[in-house]
């Protein structure tokens, strides 16, 4: 088997329904992939595994908010029902940006919960299901140029993204000898349905490419995709506690 092949192993993308999410469980799947999609809305799901198995994939549907520490679980458990759980993409994940001095703090939870607590408990089932089965794995979580640097505005947003980070190295370290890797993505600014709103503004636009972006272009879902699927797979075996950043060279100024 191809190094680069994901022919038959189990995978878990969460925010699957759309955006990166989406185009991850996609792509795990034309690696050869089983899927399990796991998402809050049950019709995103539909489309999503409709799709894959329009390409010959296959996939299962599993409507869940991975907030919640039961339904991460469960969410883990509907995978096994495919066999062994070897692949975990957490890419769900929100923003809400505002300036610091008066950011809502039911933003500032808001954001945890998702970019944070929902990675962690999806990592600490999937972490639990591999060692348990005494099977090797690969856990991808997803953090962003943000858990690098700082922005205007996006306090809440970076503060979150590098939590995911020191999560990502912390469990990279804990699991390392069991044979799971755990590393992250950290993309700059993709054109999903949760950055759409920004893009809206002319000024933001501009400042993102011109300004920020040494590639001058903005990063695709496709690009985020094949450097989810090099971490899944075996072309990465020797790399764990990685942030591999996607992020047209914002952090190499």
């Amino acid at each position: 088997m191809s190094a680069w092949s994901l022919d038959g192993r189990v995978a878990l993308v969460t925010g699957a329904g759309r955006g990166l999410g989406r185009g991850i469980a996609l792509e795990l799947a034309r690696a050869g992939a089983h899927v399990a999609c796991v998402a809050r809305t049950a019709a995103d799901l539909d489309e999503v595994v409709a799709a894959i198995a329009a390409e010959g994939g296959r996939a299962l549907a599993h409507p869940a908010d991975v907030t919640d520490e039961d339904a991460a679980a469960a969410a883990v458990a509907a995978a096994e029902e495919l066999g062994d759980l070897r692949v975990v993409v957490t890419a769900a994940g929100t923003n809400r940006p505002g300036p610091a001095r008066d950011y809502p703090m039911a933003d500032w939870d808001a954001l945890f919960a998702v970019n944070v607590r929902a990675t962690f408990l999806a990592c600490r089932a999937a972490g639990d299901s591999m060692l348990r089965r005494g099977v090797p794995g690969s856990i991808v979580t997803l953090s962003s140029q943000m858990g690098a640097v700082g922005y205007p505005g996006r306090v809440a947003y970076c503060a979150t993204k590098h939590a995911v980070e020191g999560m990502t190295k912390a469990l990279a370290v804990e699991w390392g000898r069991a044979g799971v890797r755990v590393n992250a993505v950290a993309p700059t600014f993709v054109e999903t349905p949760m950055t759409a709103p920004f893009f809206a503004d002319p000024g933001f636009r501009e400042e993102i490419l011109e300004r920020r972006l040494p590639s001058g272009r903005l990063a695709t879902i496709d690009d985020v995709a094949h450097a989810a699927r090099y971490l899944a797979c075996d072309a990465s075996a020797s790399v764990t506690g990685h942030m591999l950043r996607v992020d047209g060279g914002w952090t190499a100024w």
